[in-house]
């Protein structure tokens, strides 16, 4: 399968900077604070996952690479420029729900975002049915969401968040309502995408063994105020294998990982 042929992305993959970033929730009675200090680099093309505590702050960082919401303090940059709000052209998500309108087939969801922003209906079409052929859907396009499974739904998702080709594609805990055979499935197929379009990927989850198998680097949270406490290089070859899970340097970084969130508890 080839990268989407027809879409000429605005640039090349995008690099993330995160300076001293800090998001603080104010409400009546107190101010929460989520997220402090958290500084951090992507490199363009590269696979990066995030892990921590559950309300570390995960997800709300994700939102604000996407542009959904302003940092209190600190700076972000995608592709070299500060992102204020949502930009198509420079960052796709994928959250943890397909969110697909029913009434709409996977084709016509994947238009979706191509039809807000007036791209004509041939057009669209085209890179549509592109974006459904790479994330493995092909013959399925004409289906409404009730006749897809759920590891199906998700790639209709997938597909939605790169028939725009941004450089940046933000997934939030994508598999994590999925049986663990289809996430496994899944996580593959997810990195045969990967490397045919050589998007930079952040990914959220809370599966150690998911983080370590999809990325080149591993940022662990602490909890709540979310800071970095670790940053590590996952250097297992590509591509990668289930063998993989059992051997030594896997189980290693894996613990790693593990003692840090365990501290935490």
């Amino acid at each position: 399968m080839q990268p989407l042929a027809n879409i000429t992305p605005l640039k090349p993959a995008g690099g993330v900077e995160v300076r001293n970033v800090g998001q603080i929730f104010r409400t009546a009675t107190q101010d929460v604070v989520a997220l402090e200090d958290v500084s951090f680099d992507v490199k363009p093309g590269r696979f990066v996952v995030l892990v921590g505590p559950s309300g570390c702050g995960k997800s709300t960082l994700l939102m604000m690479l996407a542009g959904l919401r302003q940092q209190t303090s600190g700076t972000i940059t995608v592709s070299g420029a500060p992102i204020r709000e949502p930009d198509p052209n420079r960052v796709g998500v994928v959250f943890q729900e397909p969110s697909l309108f029913p009434w709409l087939t996977a084709e016509e969801n994947v238009e979706f975002p191509l039809a807000l922003r007036g791209v004509p209906k041939s057009d669209r079409r085209t890179r549509a049915q592109e974006a459904i052929e790479l994330v493995g859907l092909g013959g399925f396009g004409k289906r409404h969401p009730h006749e897809l499974s759920g590891g199906m739904k998700q790639r209709v998702s997938i597909a939605r968040g790169l028939v725009q080709d941004p450089p940046v594609l933000l997934m939030d805990e994508p598999f994590a309502a999925l049986d663990e055979q289809t996430r496994m499935t899944m996580g593959d197929e997810l990195l045969r995408i990967w490397g045919a379009t050589g998007k930079t990927v952040v990914f959220v989850t809370h599966s150690l063994t998911e983080a370590v198998y999809l990325a080149d680097e591993v940022i662990v949270m602490s909890p709540r105020p979310g800071r970095i406490v670790d940053h590590l290089q996952v250097s297992l070859p590509r591509p990668r294998t289930y063998e993989m899970l059992s051997g030594d340097a896997f189980g290693s970084l894996r613990d790693r990982i593990w003692q840090h969130i365990r501290r935490s508890a």
